[in-house]
């Protein structure tokens, strides 16, 4: 048997019309990173839900992606100098990756579209496969 400790405002002890005042509000971000490789480029998604994109700051050094970002928005609603409501939101991020091969650094791009960053990058020539040809030795 689990002991849960004592509170006097759990829902049991509440009128029924008190249900949803006083309530926390819940939220439920999904972090997502997503990196993967298609016709010669590497693409990097990340997450980046109400953030606008000059909140957002993209750098990349020695193989190294950085993706930060951080917005707040604040709202107060005000009744004969009583504050009757008050709600702050931020929202940050902070990704950090390797990518898998080395790029061509003057040619990386970000995009953002529907709360998603998009970094690509093309793969470096010097990183691209190479055929070797074999010869006989005699």
């Amino acid at each position: 048997m689990a002991i849960i400790r004592f509170n006097p405002f759990r829902s049991w002890m509440r009128p029924w019309f008190w249900e949803d005042e006083f309530e926390p509000a819940e939220l439920t971000l999904t972090e997502g990173l997503n990196i993967y490789e298609q016709d010669n480029k590497i693409f990097v998604e990340a997450s980046v839900p109400g953030i606008p994109e000059d909140k957002i700051e993209v750098t990349y050094e020695d193989g190294v992606l950085h993706i930060i970002g951080r917005h707040e928005e604040k709202e107060e609603k005000k009744k004969k100098d009583k504050i009757i409501h008050k709600m702050e939101r931020v929202a940050s991020f902070d990704y950090t990756t390797y990518l898998p091969r080395p790029i061509d650094v003057k040619k990386i791009q970000a995009t953002v579209k529907n709360g998603v960053i998009t970094v690509s990058a093309p793969i470096a020539p010097e990183a691209k496969p190479k055929r070797i040809p074999v010869v006989s030795s005699k």
